[in-house]
């Protein structure tokens, strides 16, 4: 399952994903996982949930990305949940040309069980289709 977070520049989209992503870990029996480009919200995150700065695996790209995000799922068959913060700006591409990476996305969530939720800097009515239907 994929789940968006979705709003303009400076709407609350990091502090919500934060907050799904520790309040989950209480109740969740497998990994949770916090997938970021900066470091700034490091100790926002509590300690429980891994937290990857994709800069510090030098991840450049939709490709490079779909395949770091199968590796974390190949390394940890418990992952439960994983939350990516800045799509666009991980992967360096505007949220129109993604439609490769959520298909991706989709079918690894499926595939291993798992709830992928991310936040795209965008308001819901302008997202694109494929990703609109996961509102």
């Amino acid at each position: 399952m994929i789940k968006i977070i979705c709003g303009g520049k400076g709407t609350g989209k990091t502090k919500q994903i934060i907050q799904a992503a520790n309040s989950n870990v209480a109740t969740s029996k497998g990994l949770s996982v916090f997938i970021t480009d900066t470091k700034r919200y490091m100790y926002d995150i509590v300690r429980d949930v891994r937290f990857i700065d994709v800069n510090d695996y030098v991840v450049a790209g939709e490709d490079a990305f779909c395949g770091f995000v199968k590796g974390i799922v190949a390394g940890n068959h418990d992952t439960e949940y994983v939350y990516i913060d800045g799509i666009a700006r991980i992967t360096g591409k505007p949220l129109s040309e993604l439609a490769a990476t959520f298909y991706m996305l989709d079918k690894i969530s499926n595939d291993s069980k798992l709830v992928i939720t991310l936040t795209c800097s965008c308001e819901r009515a302008d997202l694109p289709d494929f990703i609109a239907k996961y509102c």
